[in-house]
């Protein structure tokens, strides 16, 4: 079967999307002899900045010469994407190997979607000779697949609400959820500067070392500097420069992947010099990207709160000279009302679109005006079936100097990337 047969198969072998829980997949893990796949291994858990978190380790370690796999997830464009190898994601006949194996070693076992993709995942790194793996858990940790793995060292972004059907309605529930991956006496490495109590109370029992941003370690900006920062922990200080992703909350990601690779050694030294390289270098498509132009085009995948928190400050820092228009789109089961009112005051117009063919998390433009209209109120706006199409509205009425953001969900970000690219071509 081609890589495209091989996805939507594995989309239909378990009666449920989501289904979370580590018996089923730890026994195709076992009878497929993953235990560990590298000699370092760290698992990123959180609400947001997972990703780049991810990103930053990976570009830091390659820098300093270590061979280094990552798995993420969802991918924008390609399903490639969630497993790369220093640098290169998976080619198609690489993932088919992989899926096969998996086939092969399940029997009976029904696996989730994602389930299938980590154990393949975990398969190719095993055979790759890696020095380091990044772990990045879907949802959740303490029953993501992702935690069959016995991390060196477990790190936790923000914690946020999100997945609350799953995780619990608390940032407490949430947080316990996510100290799941920790492990007794492992490095512990915090970027939430005020986590919930679960999530120390569940570090402090398991008796590893805690770092936590804003305490054991610091991103504190160089005034005057043009982005450039320092990373400081202990007495020890490193100026950086600014990182090559542009969003307020990057130096405090590239600080938490730092402190990860610190934690690693001995055995995986990573110098000053390739921590500036690697931050300099980290670029991440759909976090707070700028296409500059006359009119400029801001995509980013924020589909919480939290992160349209964060995207509004961008926007209040970083001012347009013209109108912002917002394209906004998003699945059903986000908490699309609050992530609408972070932007509130920050948008001239709205132009809001439907996300169909997303299976059970479908949400239609109608009903998404349903869940958002009244809290846009007499605020500017048009519905449109389609990302694209709200797009391209967008751009129909802007003028030079003008901004549109779009914004919402990995798939809003992916379809206007399409669109754009199509416009080009």
């Amino acid at each position: 079967m081609t890589l495209d047969q091989w996805l939507e198969r594995i989309s239909q072998l378990h009666p449920s999307e989501i289904e979370l829980g580590l018996d089923r997949v730890a026994k195709v893990a076992a009878a497929m002899g993953l235990r560990k796949p590298a000699n370092r291994v760290v698992t990123v858990a959180g609400t947001n900045g997972k990703g780049s978190v991810v990103s930053f380790i990976d570009e830091i370690a390659r820098a300093a010469g270590h061979k280094v796999g990552t798995y993420t997830s969802p991918h924008l464009f390609r399903y490639n994407e969630r497993v790369s190898i220093n640098g290169q994601s998976a080619s198609d006949e690489e993932l088919v190997a992989a899926f096969e194996a998996v086939e092969a070693a399940r029997g009976e076992i029904p696996l989730t979607y994602f389930e299938f993709g980590t154990l393949a995942a975990l398969w190719l790194f095993a055979r790759a000779g890696l020095d380091l793996v990044v772990l990045e858990v879907g949802m959740g940790g303490r029953l993501d697949a992702v935690n069959i793995v016995d991390a060196d060292v477990a790190v936790i972004t923000s914690i946020a609400l999100d997945h609350v059907e799953y995780l619990g309605r608390d940032r407490e529930s949430i947080g316990r959820e996510k100290a799941g991956i920790f492990r007794p006496m492992k490095p512990v490495v915090i970027g939430d500067p005020a986590p919930p109590e679960s999530v120390l109370k569940a570090a402090e029992k398991l008796g590893g070392p805690v770092m936590q941003i804003g305490k054991e370690f610091k991103a504190v900006p160089i005034p005057g500097g043009n982005g450039k920062w320092s990373y400081q922990i202990g007495f020890e200080r490193i100026e950086l420069p600014a990182p090559g992703s542009p969003a307020p909350v990057q130096p405090g990601n590239a600080a938490v992947a730092i402190t990860a690779l610190r934690v690693l050694q001995p055995g995986l030294n990573v110098s000053p010099e390739a921590i500036a390289q690697g931050v300099a270098s980290m670029r991440i498509a759909g976090r707070m990207q700028v296409l500059p132009g006359p009119i400029e085009v801001v995509l980013d995948v924020a589909h919480n709160p939290q992160a349209a928190q964060q995207l509004a400050g961008w926007l209040m820092r970083n001012p347009s000279r013209g109108a912002t228009q917002a394209v906004f789109a998003a699945l059903a089961d986000k908490d699309v009302t609050n992530a609408v009112a972070a932007l509130m005051g920050k948008i001239d117009v709205w132009r809001l679109a439907g996300l169909p063919n997303m299976g059970k998390r479908s949400q239609s433009v109608d009903l998404l005006w349903q869940r958002v209209g009244g809290l846009l109120g007499r605020s500017i706006s048009s519905r449109h079936p389609t990302v694209a199409e709200a797009l391209a509205e967008a751009q129909r009425y802007a003028q030079a100097g003008d901004r549109i953001v779009v914004f919402g969900s990995f798939h809003t970000v992916a379809e206007a990337m399409l669109a754009l690219q199509e416009q080009e071509s």
